[in-house]
């Protein structure tokens, strides 16, 4: 059966995960003018998919991990069969495993890619490399309208907000390069220097820290500033060298610090770092505008959209006017203006809107001959063959991540009792456990 409309293949685990993931994904089913049917692979195959022929297909960038990708045997043998399928595939994160990539691009016959790569970088990773027929740029999030409510909701007036200066990161690899440190950095280096300033401080780097969900907004609805940085890294690798590498050294000396990683890669480092550009702005920026938080972030390009003294505080990176960010940030008048013209610029005018972005992508389409008419009765029997045994699909799924994060509790309470549990989950199509299946290796 001929479907015109879009199929949008993503991955999301059943666990919480980073509120900017599920709104990139979700934004095309709410704001295109053309019908899309979004199957997430980690519930598998749904079985009745294989009869029908989507004229466009998207694959969401949730489904390119770095080290394997969230498409089994039988979702990438259906999308090899889908030869006049328009296929389009959204990619972040893309500064290593890029052989991998090229190969799958021109595997499947990817018609366009969206890529994070401002040009001409764009052009010299993918234009070079692949022989997909478009290449766009674009950010890696969006405004949603759900950021907008959940700002009018959680939002509360500045002189109430308990945390003056608030700030999430992370400590990233060494393969990533030198600006990727940025992200821990600066709240590290923060945090030591304000240190007995009178400011209240919620600064924290270490993964075990970070907020995701309700909780997140609420964070940021009790902070007066944040700190940030550009997205991305400075090693963008081609060859997939320079991970590998690293791979193996951090192997043998687990302890190694990063002036020794950059003395051991050399010549390696000196052939990527810095050399194709990877940064960007952030969702999280588009976030603090949302709630009409005071940023202070290192200086940088922010994707030609935020400038500083108008949108964020700038704070050098070797932190030499560190003084006047602070004197800054206690200048009621600046910091209203700052998040006023952060909020009218990136947030009222809705410049940067989902709406907008899935705007041009439907644009994109429609110029490629296709439209978004599709009659009721399509409609209808597609949602109904997609929407067969997703009970089963999900159940399997929930059992098999229950399996992984509890494998060791569950080999010991849920094993006496397997004859009644094999009994309730053939009913939804699931093969038997045993013990042996209390193994995660074997769905890897």
């Amino acid at each position: 059966m001929e479907v015109k409309g879009i199929l949008h293949l993503y991955h999301h685990p059943l666990v919480k995960n980073a509120s900017t993931i599920r709104e990139h994904i979700f934004s095309f089913e709410q704001y295109s003018r053309f019908k899309v049917w979004s199957i997430n692979t980690e519930l598998g195959f749904p079985s009745l998919l294989k009869d029908l022929d989507f004229r466009i297909i998207v694959l969401h960038y949730s489904l390119f991990a770095p080290n394997y990708y969230r498409l089994d045997d039988v979702f990438m043998d259906y999308l090899e069969h889908k030869q006049g399928s328009f296929k389009i595939a959204f990619f972040q994160d893309e500064y290593h495993a890029c052989q991998k990539r090229f190969a799958f691009i021109d595997y499947l016959g990817i018609n366009v890619i969206y890529t994070l790569l401002e040009s001409p970088y764009a052009e010299e990773v993918y234009g070079r490399h692949t022989r997909a027929g478009e290449i766009f740029s674009v950010l890696p999030g969006y405004v949603s309208d759900d950021l907008v409510r959940m700002a009018r909701r959680w939002s509360r007036p500045r002189a109430s907000r308990r945390i003056d200066i608030g700030y999430r990161g992370r400590v990233l690899p060494y393969y990533m390069g030198r600006e990727a440190r940025e992200k821990a950095f600066i709240g590290q280096e923060f945090k030591r220097r304000a240190a007995g300033s009178g400011f209240k401080l919620d600064i924290e780097v270490d993964e075990k820290k970070r907020i995701y969900g309700q909780a997140w907004y609420r964070f940021l609805a009790d902070c007066r500033a944040i700190l940030g940085v550009e997205a991305g890294v400075s090693v963008f690798d081609l060859q997939d060298e320079v991970k590998a590498f690293y791979e193996r050294v951090i192997r043998q000396r687990p302890n190694l610090s990063f002036r020794e990683w950059e003395d051991l890669a050399g010549k390696l480092l000196e052939r990527w770092e810095g050399k194709i550009f990877y940064r960007t702005i952030s969702p999280r920026h588009f976030e603090a505008a949302a709630f009409r938080i005071v940023q202070v972030l290192f200086e940088g390009r922010y994707s030609g959209i935020l400038e500083p003294y108008r949108h964020y505080i700038p704070l050098k990176k070797d932190f030499s006017n560190f003084d006047e960010v602070m004197a800054m940030l206690q200048d009621e008048a600046f910091c209203k203006e700052l998040t006023e013209n952060a909020y009218e610029d990136l947030i009222a005018s809705g410049r940067y809107s989902y709406r907008r972005f899935v705007e041009s992508f439907d644009q994109m389409l429609i110029g490629h001959g296709f439209s978004p008419k599709i009659s009721r009765e399509t409609v209808v029997t597609v949602s109904r063959r997609l929407g067969k045994g997703k009970l089963r699909r999900w159940v399997k799924a929930y059992v098999l991540f229950t399996n992984f994060r509890y494998r060791k509790a569950l080999a010991v309470v849920l094993f006496p009792f397997r004859k009644p549990i094999q009994g309730l989950l053939k009913r939804f199509g699931i093969r038997s456990f045993t013990r042996q299946d209390f193994s995660w290796e074997k769905y890897e």
